[in-house]
């Protein structure tokens, strides 16, 4: 098996940032468009476990936009031709907090899109 094909490296990269722009826009067609749309698709988040795109979609309706962040480290890597994993740190505005996420990425007919997340915020290192 191959890992991290330059050229489908560059697709999930882009996709992933893509998201990442969507997200800080609350720009929920978008973020709906990188998310399988199946009720196999999950996101635990922050406060959230939620189960299918459709409990996905009522959740990003209904907050009202993302807490704006700034990404820190991000690892990519691409597994064989369709599936790939993206790992990233995040500080939330006006916090040192950081915060981690990650997305299990396949490649559909219709191109990159996300299949389960995580978000998560670091608990007290005391």
């Amino acid at each position: 098996m191959k890992i991290d094909d330059p050229a489908l490296l560059a697709e999930v990269t882009e996709a992933f940032h893509a998201y990442e722009r969507a997200l800080m826009a609350d720009d929920v067609p978008t973020m709906d468009a990188l998310f399988h749309d199946a009720p196999t698709t999950n996101r635990y988040g922050v406060g959230e476990v939620l189960y299918g795109i459709e409990e996905i979609r009522a959740f990003r309706k209904g907050r009202g936009g993302s807490p704006q962040r700034r990404l820190g480290r991000v690892a990519i890597t691409v597994y064989g031709d369709s599936f790939a994993t993206a790992d990233a740190e995040f500080f939330r505005e006006n916090s040192d907090r950081r915060g981690r996420q990650t997305q299990a990425w396949v490649k559909f007919a219709d191109g990159w899109k996300v299949v389960s997340a995580h978000v998560s915020l670091e608990g007290s290192t005391h």
